[in-house]
């Protein structure tokens, strides 16, 4: 498992290497006569290859953080009410809001992961907006819901 300590080393490395090696280089070429500029642009291809590396290893470590999440939600919701199970939810999930759990309708109307109207919500012992629940409240009163009442609250997604 990668984490944000793993590339700390590498990238201060590389953060004070850069620095070191253009004042060598622009020292070596003000003695043979060459401007001082030629080191800057020499330098703008590693520090683009920097930039990029770093961006990566953001990205990397965004994905683990995203797959560590999934996987604790996976293990607290491994038996949801009514036996309905996360992939069937994940399903309808998908198909409503694309997974979004601070999905809103173009009127409002519905919202949240499962777009729950106000009162579908209230019914499964929601209260306030089911967009500003947590994602984990959101899979629960929809694991609700689908045991009271199967797809049907669904009925394009279910």
């Amino acid at each position: 498992m990668l984490t944000k300590r793993t590339y700390i080393a590498p990238a201060l490395f590389l953060a004070l290497a850069l620095p070191a090696s253009a004042s060598a280089a622009s020292h070596g070429d003000a003695a043979i006569g060459v401007s001082a500029a030629r080191p800057v642009t020499a330098l703008a291809p590693p520090l683009a290859r920097f930039q990029h590396a770093i961006l990566v290893v953001n990205r990397r470590i965004e994905a683990e953080r995203r797959a560590r999440l999934r996987r604790r939600r996976r293990e607290a919701f491994a038996s949801l009410p009514a036996g309905v199970s996360q992939q069937t939810l994940d399903a309808i999930a998908a198909c409503e809001s694309g997974g979004d759990p601070n999905a809103v309708s173009s009127d409002g109307s519905y919202r949240g992961k499962y777009q729950f109207d106000y009162g579908t919500w209230e019914s499964v012992g929601g209260s306030g907006d089911p967009a500003a629940a947590s994602e984990a409240e959101q899979d629960y009163r929809a694991a609700l819901l689908y045991g009271q009442s199967g797809s049907s609250p669904w009925p394009v997604c279910g």
